[in-house]
């Protein structure tokens, strides 16, 4: 890709950022995507076959800019869990944000369908959580066997718990009770 094209690319995926997060998917025109670009809709579709593929390339740039946040706060932590409660932590204070939680957790699922969104949080989101949950796994924090089904079980709950956090007159108690769950689904059998 040469440079013209990939800051014509950026700056579409910038302006549609923009809009999807303001307006939801279903409000945010390509006309106007595209006239805040200052590019013509020639560009938008050689860049992009339609506004769901321009969509699902902010989802991914959306994904990949938290994963990148979830990463720098679990690479201070000590230990396999503080990395994954670090890691959980950051998810849930970024992906509350209102245009995080707006592209990728409520307009994601539904315009890409359960399939491509879980995909794309597969490489993502629940990837490095599976990763922080492998971490445990080699440490004996956890079995093996644990890592996959743990992934899914926490990966819902910090969804769930991301949305819950969002909304108006969320209960303040709700991000330490997920970091309380977290550790005692890390807590060595027994609690020794």
């Amino acid at each position: 890709m040469g440079r013209k094209t990939a800051r014509t690319r950026q700056r579409l995926l910038s302006v549609a950022r923009r809009h999807f997060a303001r307006d939801g998917y279903a409000g945010a025109a390509t006309e106007a995507i595209v006239a805040e670009a200052e590019m013509t809709r020639g560009a938008l579709y050689y860049q992009f076959q339609d506004k769901r593929d321009l969509f699902r390339a902010v989802v991914e740039e959306v994904a990949a800019e938290l994963v990148t946040r979830i990463g720098e706060a679990a690479d201070e932590a000590a230990t396999p869990v503080e990395a994954v409660v670090a890691g959980s932590r950051a998810f849930l204070a970024h992906a509350t944000a209102p245009d995080i939680r707006r592209i990728l957790l409520i307009d994601a699922p539904t315009v890409l369908g359960w399939a491509e969104w879980r995909a794309i949080d597969a490489r993502h989101g629940m990837g490095s959580l599976a990763e922080g949950l492998q971490a445990c796994a080699d440490a004996g924090v956890i079995a093996v066997g644990q890592v996959r089904p743990l992934t899914h079980l926490l990966s819902g709950a910090l969804n769930e718990a991301a949305l819950a956090l969002s909304d108006e007159g969320a209960d303040p108690a709700l991000a330490p009770a997920a970091e309380d769950l977290i550790r005692a689904a890390l807590a060595p059998p027994g609690g020794g």
